[in-house]
């Protein structure tokens, strides 16, 4: 097992700089996912940590070695890919010690690694079978089962769940957790979803345009986003921005959005805050600091009602979404709370939770 390294890394495609000289250190047995919109780079990243891109410029290394002129074959890293690229004609235990054999590993070493990471795959029963004969889960799996066998110093994933329905997805990602618990290997994951990045990163890497936006642990990245791309990348739903005015307001602080709706600043931010009274700000909250006025705590909470414009409910919860000068807005309730399209709503704000954004350099205050 390694760390890895990246130093000034781009990469450029003609004309087009698809990576623009990014840092990045992964501890040993780090999990870190790289994710981001499609373009952003972050397959690209992964693929010139595997070798199967040249870096145009800057500097990659594992476990401390320089491998920028390393084949990927020499680089000891193994890779899962979006497709399976399973052998049909081979049976699970083929697919899987396949590598090993190339290299001519002695049998009962071969025999016992599969065993091994079968066990943990739960694939067990199934070494017999042929790929056609396996649901898309499980062919994902014995994909995986045949990159733990070679014991890598790094597991590299290009989206292995994209090809999945949702209800796969959601056990392939407890799959991985898992797998990474028990093989504790060095891991750099890339997905466009955000909820795998959440569930499955111990730090987050979020990519726009090339660059990196911010790199941290889910949590500080959901609570503390330091730019608005983040705040509104990851989230689901995403967050609410409004365009809006800090103004000064007797001793405390207000963001007003139009003539009838402005929300007090907490106390606790007034100070912080106080060097942007007057600007024209946009104004950040989660759907989940959006929710209804009952049974809770009122500290820094403010009450407002508005006009309903949809309503889902989605069974443990509804989203109810409403407009303020035009611009949609989500909030999330409880099931049993009586909004209808086109009907008053009353709504509950936990201001702790706001973030104000310069909207000149996107950039969280």
């Amino acid at each position: 097992m390694a760390d890895v390294a990246l130093r000034k890394v781009v990469k450029r495609f003609d004309e087009v700089e698809a990576v623009r000289g990014i840092d990045l250190d992964i501890p040993d047995k780090e999990f870190v996912v790289l994710v981001g919109p499609s373009g952003c780079g972050k397959s690209t990243t992964l693929r010139m940590i595997a070798g199967l891109e040249e870096a145009s410029a800057g500097e990659i290394y594992i476990d401390g070695t320089l491998v920028n002129d390393v084949p990927p074959k020499d680089r000891d890293i193994a890779m899962v890919f979006q497709n399976y690229a399973l052998y049909p004609h081979m049976t699970v235990f083929e697919n899987m010690s396949f590598g090993l054999r190339l290299r001519h590993a002695p049998r009962a070493e071969i025999r016992q690694r599969v065993e091994e990471a079968a066990r943990i795959l739960g694939l067990m029963e199934m070494l017999d079978r042929r790929p056609k004969q396996l649901s898309g889960g499980q062919r994902q799996r014995v994909a995986m089962g045949r990159a733990i066998v070679r014991h890598p110093k790094v597991f590299l994933f290009d989206e292995p769940l994209s090809n999945l329905d949702a209800k796969l997805r959601v056990q392939m990602r407890i799959e991985i957790k898992r797998v990474h618990q028990q093989v504790r290997t060095t891991t750099v994951y890339v997905t466009h979803d955000q909820v795998e990045a959440m569930t499955l990163a111990d730090r987050v890497v979020v990519m726009n345009s090339g660059n990196i936006e911010q790199i941290g642990p889910p949590q500080e990245l959901y609570h503390s986003p330091r730019t608005r791309f983040v705040a509104g990348f990851i989230g689901s739903p995403a967050m609410n921005f409004l365009p809006c005015r800090l103004e000064q307001n007797g001793a405390g602080m207000s963001v007003r959005f139009t003539e009838a709706l402005s929300f007090p600043v907490p106390e606790s931010r007034a100070a912080h805050y106080q060097p942007h009274v007057g600007k024209q700000l946009v104004f950040g909250l989660r759907p989940e600091h959006i929710t209804d006025p009952r049974n809770q705590d009122r500290t820094d909470r403010h009450e407002f009602t508005v006009t309903a414009d949809v309503v889902e409910p989605m069974g443990m919860e509804t989203l109810v979404y409403f407009r303020v000068n035009g611009d949609e807005v989500c909030a999330r309730v409880d099931p049993s709370t009586a909004a209808e399209p086109g009907r008053p709503v009353k709504l509950s704000a936990d201001l702790s939770h706001l973030h104000l954004i310069d909207p000149a350099s996107d950039l969280v205050l």
